[in-house]
């Protein structure tokens, strides 16, 4: 099975800086995308950025410029590094990624998620 640990929210003010993680652990074998979604209360959930196999990336309209994502596949994490924060950006972070992974029958292509970290941004 895959586990996905996060860590990194909190409480910042508006204009500030936080910096997410995501390690991905288990019987993987390798990792198509690796990514970050959020959801607002009241709202569904949005992609905030992602990052292909080949380090392609892309970003929710509402992020770009302010947010960067990369990821490390010899430690299988991915990180979201979140400048000028706006009340906005508050919401539950979740880290997902889809990956090949070993099974009995063989390989299986999967998609899998955090259990989510909150971020709350402060006016």
């Amino acid at each position: 099975q895959v586990r996905l640990v996060e860590s990194g929210g909190g409480l910042v003010q508006a204009g500030g800086s936080l910096r997410l993680s995501c390690a991905a652990s288990g019987n993987i074998i390798s990792i198509n995308s690796m990514g970050w979604y959020r959801q607002a209360p009241g709202k569904e959930r949005e992609l905030v950025a992602s990052i292909g196999s080949g380090g392609h990336t892309k970003y929710g309209a509402s992020v770009r410029g302010r947010i960067a994502i990369s990821r490390d596949d010899v430690e299988n994490t991915v990180e979201l590094q979140m400048n000028r924060l706006k009340p906005e950006d508050t919401g539950v972070y979740y880290c997902n990624i889809e990956c090949y992974t070993h099974q009995a029958t063989g390989t299986l292509r999967s998609e899998y998620w955090g259990q989510g970290t909150q971020v709350t941004v402060s006016s």
